[in-house]
């Protein structure tokens, strides 16, 4: 992590080194200018690295969103279907199909700055109140026993610029923050007709499925679920 860290701050070094605000502001691909400016006729190295570096952060991200998607299943917080893992290769098939059902829906949004403004400002919002959790907890129980300890010092900071991000985000873009939070404050409902006061219809409906995915993907619940 340390070295992976160190490779970005040396990176956008390199890049406000060369190339100049407005060459920044106006870049599509800043790494893609730089390489332009820097490489002459191996600036086609450039394009291929970002390639490579999209397509290692996209397998990062499908691995674990999809987990993510799976332990909330199995916790009982998303359809049972999507907690189901295949019998033959232990990866969670339905909750796969399920993130990539997603994606295509997203990439109905033609404006892709209106999709990240989305995205940018539920994770920050989010990853403030989880922040802000733990700063909570190392105050009112600073002697719990902890997998890891961190200064202070770094989650402050961190909660900071994730405060900054969803003020700028309100600020600056107020339309995709008021659809995001509906989005958010739909999952009240949401949660009350299914898990706090499940609905019969719902609840064999969800049954359903769940069987129906299970014979068509070949899957299973998960073991740890039952343990």
């Amino acid at each position: 992590m340390p070295l992976v860290t160190i490779i970005y701050m040396v990176t956008n070094v390199a890049y406000f080194s060369v190339l100049s605000t407005d060459e920044i502001l106006s870049s599509d691909a800043v790494a893609v200018t730089f390489g332009d400016k820097m490489l002459d006729y191996m600036s086609w190295v450039m394009p291929f690295a970002v390639a490579c570096s999209t397509f290692g952060s996209l397998n990062g991200a499908i691995f674990a969103s999809s987990r993510l998607f799976f332990v909330g299943a199995r916790n009982g917080h998303l359809p049972a279907a999507i907690s189901l893992i295949n019998v033959n290769c232990l990866t969670p098939v339905p909750s796969l199909i399920f993130l990539g059902v997603l994606t295509l829906l997203l990439l109905f949004i033609k404006d892709t700055y209106v999709l990240i403004n989305y995205v940018s400002y539920v994770e920050a919002l989010f990853t403030l109140i989880s922040v802000s959790g733990l700063l909570w907890l190392r105050y009112k129980q600073p002697k719990a026993e902890r997998p890891i300890r961190v200064n202070l010092a770094l989650p402050i900071i961190y909660l900071i610029v994730c405060l900054f991000l969803v003020i700028s985000s309100c600020s600056q873009s107020p339309y995709e923050v008021g659809i995001g939070t509906i989005i958010i404050l739909s999952g009240i409902p949401i949660y009350y007709l299914t898990i706090h006061h499940p609905v019969k219809w719902l609840a064999d409906t969800s049954q359903s499925i769940n069987l129906w995915c299970s014979k068509f993907f070949i899957c299973m619940p998960n073991q740890e679920k039952f343990d």
